[in-house]
C-alpha cells in the first residue's frame, strides 16, 4: 500500500563504498550506479587529514552536481542541514560528514558517481553511503 502513495519512494537502497589509506592528489570513486534511478541523499565521512583539502564529487548522468571541498563547506558556514542540499559536520572524535540531499530525488538514466579527491594528507579512510530507489 505504501508504494500507491503519491511521491511516496520505492525501493529504497543504500550502497556503501570505503577506501582507506588513499594517496594524497589521488580520486577514489567511492560509489558508482547504473540508472536508472532516483538519488536520494548521501553521506561521505573522512577520517584523518591535516586541511580539510579533500573534495567531494557527485556527477548524474555526466554533469556534475556537487564538487566542493571540505575547507570550503566550513568556511562557507554550511554547518546546519539547509535548502541548498549539502552540509558538513565535525565529530568530537576529528571526523568530518559531509551530507547530500534535497526535498526531492534527483532522477539519474545513465549513471550515478560519487568520488572524493584527496588532496591533503594523513587521510585514514573515506567512507561513503549513497541512499538511491527506484
Amino acid at each position: 500500500m505504501a508504494s500507491a502513495l503519491i511521491g511516496a519512494v520505492v525501493n529504497p537502497v543504500r550502497t556503501q563504498g570505503l577506501a582507506t589509506s588513499p594517496a594524497i592528489n589521488s580520486t577514489k570513486e567511492l560509489v558508482k550506479l547504473k540508472g536508472p534511478g532516483l538519488f536520494i541523499s548521501a553521506e561521505i565521512t573522512k577520517q584523518g587529514g591535516i586541511s580539510d583539502l579533500s573534495f567531494v564529487i557527485l556527477d548524474i548522468d555526466g554533469k556534475n552536481v556537487v564538487n566542493i571541498s571540505i575547507a570550503a563547506l566550513f568556511n562557507q558556514g554550511l554547518t546546519t542541514h539547509n535548502s541548498y542540499g549539502i552540509s558538513v559536520f565535525r565529530s568530537g572524535a576529528g571526523l568530518e560528514t559531509v551530507t547530500i540531499g534535497w526535498p526531492v530525488p534527483l532522477t539519474f538514466h545513465k549513471q550515478l558517481s560519487l568520488k572524493v579527491t584527496v588532496k591533503e594528507a594523513g587521510v585514514v579512510q573515506l567512507l561513503a553511503n549513497v541512499i538511491t530507489a527506484s
